[in-house]
Order: C-alpha cells, then sequence, then structure tokens
C-alpha cells in the first residue's frame, strides 16, 4: 500500500470509529483531511475552499468535459454547494453527495454510484409570510455535517438536523422564538427575520446566523448543542455586555473596549432595531479556540437618524467557541452610510506578514479594503483598496483604524434628501458573499470582486417621525447602480474583475475583467487551477498562477454557487449550482422585477437589467471532470 493510500485508509477508519471514541469536531477534521471529500461549507476550518486534488490541473483542464448534472426542482438563485461524505459518515453502502436548493429548502441525498435519489427532504414553510420579507431573493448558501447528521438552517428561521442516512428530522428549533420581549424578541419572517446561512458544525456545536438588518432585526450569531439542538449560547451585534458577549478581557486593536461599548455608540435605544446581521463564512482557528465571523449593517439604512459609530455593526468579531465571550472585535465601517455589510468571510492562513510570519486572518470587506490582521490578538497589519475605484474613503488609518471618509461622498454630511453621486463601491461592495479562496501554492487570495458604483440618496422618514414598524422595511434610501468606469473615466464599461490579491503587500497580483459582478464562490486546487463563474453563465477554469484562460463552460443560468471537488472511483470532479439570483441577478431570478423601475430590489434592477439578454433562472447542479 503506498503512503497515500495508507493515509486515506487511515482517515477512512478513524471516521468509522470516531462517533464512538472522539469528538465530532475531530470526525469533521478528518474527513476534510481526505480530498476525496467536501464535508465542510468553506472545504475547512480555514475557509481556504482549496483541494489537494490534482488530477485536473493547469496542462490538462482545457479537456474537461461535463459528467453530469442534477436539477433540484427550484428556480431562483442557487448559491451554495454540495457536501459529499463516504459511508463511515453517513451509515450508507456508497459515497453521497447531498445538494440543496433555493426556497424551499430542499435536501438531497444522492448516490454516487448511480447517481439515484436515495432520499429527498421536503420542508413545509410558509411562503407567504416568509418570502416577502427575505432581502435581496430566496438563497440558501448550504448544509453542515456532523455526528452522522446533515444540517440545514431554513429560510424561515427553522434550524434542523437530518440524519444523513435516512433524512428524518432528529430535532429541529425555530431560532428567535425563545428570546424575551426585553432583548427585542420574539423574532421570526414576522418581525423581519429569516436566516440564509450555511450552519457552520465546530466541535459539538452548530454554529448559525441570522438575517434581517433590512427590517430592523436586532441580529447575533448562535450555537446549537449538536446532539439536541438546545441553545449552547447568543451573541447579539449591539445591546449591553451581557447581551453581546463582552467581558472585561474583550478588545479592540489591543485596547480593552470598556463596559457598554455598543450602548455608548446609539442614540436611545435604537440598538434594539441595531441589524449586524451575521450570514456569512466563518473559519475556525482551533489552537486558539475561537470562532470568526462579521457583522452587517446597522438598521436603518438613512445615517442621519442614527447618530454615533453603531457599534458592533460591520465588524469583525474573534469568539470563543465554547462560551462565545468576545476577546476580540474589530469595527471596519463605524456609522455605516452606505450598507457596506461586514459580513463577507474571513481566510485563515500562517503566512509572512511584513517580514514576520503571523497568523493572520485576510478579509476582503464590502467597503473596498482588504484586511490582514493578526488573528490571535486582532491587530490590524495591512488595509488596502482591492477595486482602484474605491473612492468613500482616501484610506484606513492604522492606528485608530477608521476610514477617512471622504465628505462629497458622506450620504451623512449630505444630508437627507440629498443625492450623494459616483459612490465607489454600490452599496452591493467590492465584493458581497461570494466567497474568496486560497491557494497554499501561490501564498495568493483568489477574489471574485464587483466593480460597481451609485447613487445614494438617504430618504426622510414622513411625517410620523422616525419610527420603526416590526415587520416593516427599515430602509430609506434610494440607490440607481452603474459601472464603475463611468466614474473613472476610463473608457470601461465591466461591473466586475476576477483577482489575484497579495495580501502581505496589499496589491492585486493580476486582474481579469468581467462584464458583470462575480458573484460565485472560487474554488482553488493543488493542479494550480483556479475556478469560478460568471452571472452569464459561464464556468471558468484558469492559471492559478497568470490568470491565463484555461477552460470555459456555458451553464443554463447565471452561476451564484460556490465550486467544490472530489474524487469518486479514482476520478476527480469538479461541481457548481447554476441558477441566478442573489442581490445582482434579482432582475433575472424574482418575478415582476424586469418591468420594475431601476432603483428596484435596492438600486440592482438598473444596473442589472441587461442579464436578462444572457441568462434565465435554474437550479442545476453542474458536474465536470476529464473525459
Amino acid at each position: 500500500m503506498s503512503k497515500l493510500s495508507m493515509k486515506y485508509w487511515m482517515i477512512a477508519v478513524l471516521a468509522l470509529v470516531v462517533p464512538l471514541s472522539v469528538s465530532a469536531n475531530d470526525e469533521v477534521r478528518a474527513l476534510i483531511d481526505n480530498p476525496n471529500y467536501w464535508a465542510f461549507p468553506g472545504g475547512d476550518y480555514n475557509n481556504w475552499r482549496y483541494t489537494e486534488l490534482k488530477q485536473i490541473n493547469n496542462k490538462n483542464a482545457g479537456n474537461i468535459v461535463t459528467a453530469w448534472t442534477f436539477s433540484t426542482g427550484r428556480l431562483q438563485g442557487h448559491e451554495g454547494g454540495p457536501l459529499v461524505l463516504p459511508p463511515s459518515a453517513t451509515g450508507l453502502a456508497s459515497d453521497h453527495l447531498y445538494i440543496h436548493s433555493s426556497f424551499p429548502n430542499d435536501v438531497f441525498a444522492v448516490n454516487l454510484d448511480d447517481l439515484t435519489i436515495t432520499w429527498a427532504f421536503e420542508p413545509q414553510q410558509n411562503e407567504a409570510e416568509t418570502v416577502p420579507v427575505m432581502c435581496c431573493d430566496i438563497v440558501n448558501r448550504g448544509l453542515g455535517y456532523s455526528m452522522g447528521q446533515i444540517y440545514l438552517q431554513q429560510a424561515d428561521t427553522k434550524l434542523v438536523a437530518l440524519n444523513a442516512k435516512t433524512g428524518k428530522v432528529v430535532w429541529d428549533v425555530f431560532q428567535g422564538s425563545d428570546i424575551p420581549a426585553s432583548l427585542g424578541g420574539p423574532y421570526s419572517p414576522r418581525e423581519g427575520m429569516t436566516n440564509t446561512n450555511a450552519p457552520h458544525p465546530v466541535k459539538d456545536k452548530v454554529i448559525t446566523g441570522c438575517s434581517g438588518a433590512e427590517f430592523g432585526v436586532r441580529c447575533w450569531l448562535a450555537a446549537y448543542n449538536a446532539k439536541d439542538g438546545s441553545l449552547a449560547w447568543r451573541a447579539f451585534s449591539a445591546g449591553p455586555d451581557k447581551d453581546i458577549l463582552f467581558d472585561k478581557n474583550t478588545t479592540s486593536l489591543g485596547k480593552k473596549v470598556g463596559k457598554n461599548s455598543s450602548l455608548k455608540s446609539w442614540k436611545g435605544d435604537q440598538w434594539k432595531q441595531g441589524g449586524g446581521s451575521t450570514w456569512g463564512w466563518w473559519p475556525v482557528d482551533f489552537e486558539e479556540n475561537l470562532v470568526y465571523y462579521g457583522s452587517g449593517n446597522p438598521g436603518t439604512w438613512n445615517p442621519v437618524v442614527r447618530p454615533g459609530d453603531n457599534k458592533w455593526s460591520m465588524t469583525m468579531f474573534a469568539r470563543d467557541i465554547d462560551t462565545g465571550i468576545a476577546r476580540w472585535a474589530y469595527q471596519m465601517t463605524p456609522h455605516d452610510e452606505w450598507d457596506y455589510d461586514g459580513i463577507n468571510e474571513m481566510i485563515l492562513a500562517d503566512m509572512k506578514v511584513k517580514g514576520k510570519m503571523t497568523p493572520a486572518l485576510v478579509h476582503f470587506d464590502r467597503n473596498g479594503f482588504a484586511y490582514t490582521m493578526n488573528r490571535k490578538t486582532g491587530a490590524l497589519l495591512v488595509a488596502e483598496k482591492y477595486d482602484p475605484a474605491v473612492n468613500w474613503a482616501t484610506h484606513v488609518d492604522m492606528k485608530t483604524g477608521r476610514p477617512q471618509v471622504v465628505s462629497s461622498k458622506s450620504t451623512d454630511q449630505n444630508g437627507e434628501d440629498v443625492v450623494a453621486k459616483d459612490i465607489c463601491p454600490a452599496a452591493l461592495g467590492t465584493k458581497d458573499q461570494q466567497p474568496a479562496a486560497y491557494s497554499p501554492r501561490t501564498g495568493l487570495f483568489y477574489v471574485p470582486t464587483n466593480h460597481v458604483c451609485m447613487t445614494y440618496e438617504p430618504v426622510s422618514y414622513a411625517a410620523g417621525g422616525n419610527k420603526y414598524v416590526s415587520g416593516q422595511p427599515f430602509v430609506n434610501a434610494n440607490l440607481t447602480m452603474y459601472p464603475a468606469g463611468a466614474v473613472m473615466k476610463d473608457g470601461t464599461d465591466n461591473m466586475g474583475n476576477f483577482i489575484a490579491w497579495d495580501a502581505d503587500k496589499g496589491k492585486i497580483k493580476w486582474s481579469i475583467p468581467e462584464q458583470w459582478s462575480v458573484w460565485s464562490g472560487v474554488l482553488t486546487t493543488a493542479g494550480d487551477v483556479v475556478f469560478y463563474g460568471t452571472l452569464e453563465g459561464y464556468a471558468k477554469a484558469v492559471d492559478a498562477k497568470s490568470g491565463k484562460l484555461l477552460w470555459k463552460f456555458k451553464t443554463p443560468s447565471g452561476i451564484i454557487g460556490n465550486f467544490n471537488s472530489w474524487q469518486h472511483n479514482g476520478k476527480q470532479y469538479v461541481g457548481v449550482l447554476s441558477g441566478i439570483g442573489g442581490w445582482a441577478g434579482a432582475v433575472v431570478a424574482i418575478p415582476g422585477l424586469a418591468a420594475a423601475p431601476g432603483g428596484a430590489a435596492l438600486g440592482a434592477v438598473g444596473g442589472y437589467r441587461g442579464l436578462l439578454n444572457s441568462s434565465r433562472n435554474s437550479g442545476v447542479l453542474m458536474v465536470f471532470s476529464l473525459p
């Protein structure tokens, strides 16, 4: 037996016995270490979205063909991607792929030997109650696995654990239903709360988030016990220390934040509608026992009516996995005026930063700045623009961590009912939820980006005053979006770029212009190939070192899903969901938007209406391989 075969045999044996002898965390880590499978939403706990498989490489990628396809039976936006698990994890006789759909979040277990459906789970959700309060399409970002269970976060806030072998419900829990009125609850779609994130199994817990900032929901990150679904901890993004789980040792940029730091940053009790959604991708450092994530925009968008820094929206957090207590927090966009959600993924890598080996965290924020942090201490090491169009701030002050806002781009300084023109990026950010990837072979980060600017008008509340109405939109802003070239006056009209980023130097290594925003998740491989998709529906493979196009294939619909890879019966496969949607693709995905004014879908309709000429709705898993 070869060393490589022995390694995988040992991993398989370990996975078989894990549930009886060691923790759920060890089981998932063993599966992650085996590139034949894809057991975690981000590929691994570092969020690299990287595979050691190299059967497909930069020498033969041009020969890739379609291996098979699978329709979810649902239309509209298909984000996320499948899990691939072995019999030792599922109790089934063969390798299985687990795939999800857009609303109502169906789940399918697909036998990879014969491509039959072993079981299907079709949730019963209240569409009339849930869909209208889902901001920017009815997407779902994927599944989680541990302890023989598949975890699904439904749109209606229900977190479900399914038996991986049978598809039967093991336990379920409605998030937010147990929150008392004193904490702003109870929450449900009736109050504007929904969920779109992939559950993240970590140790003996399942970590999940919350959406609804555009409806005035005060969001949180929560950990549930994987065994029975009981709540382990919940950490709000805004409020008193006991709610946000800060203690006397919590720091920001090396300084203790002090008592009730969030309350002091809001006017009165506005923190109760504070937003701070948490629907991204969350890496884990087990040596430090920390999980990392970002919080989104404060409610309401109109900044004039919520003075202060509005902490801790727009923030990176490092929290203890067992207790939820925050070790450090860093607010990237204080008093957000542009909807620059801070939810984008963090990626962990040990790398040289300014000549010193560093336990780094790299984050590409919606605000257009790429941050390199010391993930242990929360120290800010690098903060540079990763799109040349970014103009709302000149730079980030490295001592204070505050972006230096350009007055003409400040919706607050301009005042209500004044249109702030040519702000770059637009509200959907230089990068939205579409996750980047890292290659340890090149040391580069591969980033799908938006190259889009906007006009922004914060709208005054009517005579009734600044009143929040539960379950109603809490936005009060009008937007239009257009290509950044119109602001840069460089003669370009592309609305996206795919870039390779040097996180040490804070510079773009190479860049590929795309007509539309690049809204897919990225995959890197040991074969030095990088996969990404376009909103027109092209799956593309490029050389990791040079960015040279190696292969492309037109799929049925625009791609907003995440590429991943696995091996079955000795052959490497690459998969991605084809099904346009999300914020940028909403004009195609959502019925009726095609005829709506340009400012509809929070400004996206006007900027992306041209997608109607190249894509229509779908929900198909595309699987590729060499012949």
